[in-house]
């Protein structure tokens, strides 16, 4: 069994979306998301970080234990997915592959979670507005990055669905939140595209 402690709108997103496009099968605890709690002894234990989601796989006598969301979908593409969702490592759309799953994360994530560790720092009238404009500019280049690419092609690697969508549409639905400008158009195509998925409604129900 595929376990995950997850809670709504952070990156289990990923895994668990990932999860209903292959049909595995797998159970969630949602936890208490609070800081005071996600900072016990009790929780670090399971996550030292204090974040998730949190991945456990016990699975015919496994037992493994993971805490990054992107391993999380490599793992499960690598022991679960029978070559499905990736592109092969001698296709030519494999090294896009993995620059559009790093890119989701690495990249344009990093900025839009800056705006979220801020205003939990300085919360209220304590909020720094110049900081936080500065990491929604960031987020809208690579915004401009994508839209040319999707102009061209129904999701980020040609015209199959992979988990590249699946690292990057977390994201997306982060720089909806975060970023007030609406997405250009193909990207607003392609994020519709993406949330009228069955295993996107199911992951973020």
């Amino acid at each position: 069994m595929l376990h995950f402690y997850h809670f709504p709108g952070t990156r289990g997103v990923r895994p668990i979306w990932l999860c209903e496009e292959l049909g595995i099968s797998y159970d969630v605890t949602l936890i208490d998301f609070s800081q005071s709690y996600r900072a016990t002894p009790e929780w670090r234990a399971i996550s030292p970080t204090g974040k998730v989601p949190v991945m456990h796989d016990t699975t015919n006598g496994s037992d493994i234990r993971i805490y990054e969301s992107g391993a999380m979908v490599q793992y499960l593409l690598a022991r679960y997915a029978d070559g499905r969702l990736q592109p092969t490592p001698d296709s030519s759309d494999f090294a896009l592959y993995l620059q559009w799953c790093w890119f989701a994360e690495a990249t344009f994530a990093r900025p839009l979670g800056e705006i979220v560790n801020h205003e939990r720092e300085f919360p209220g009238t304590q909020r720094i507005p110049a900081v936080v404009t500065e990491m929604q500019d960031r987020a809208k280049v690579c915004i401009a990055s994508i839209e040319p690419v999707l102009e061209q092609q129904d999701f980020i690697v040609g015209n199959e669905f992979t988990a590249a969508d699946i690292m990057l549409g977390y994201t997306l639905m982060l720089a909806r939140k975060f970023v007030p400008d609406e997405f250009p158009p193909a990207l607003a195509r392609y994020w519709q595209r993406l949330t009228q998925r069955p295993a996107w409604l199911q992951a973020t129900a």
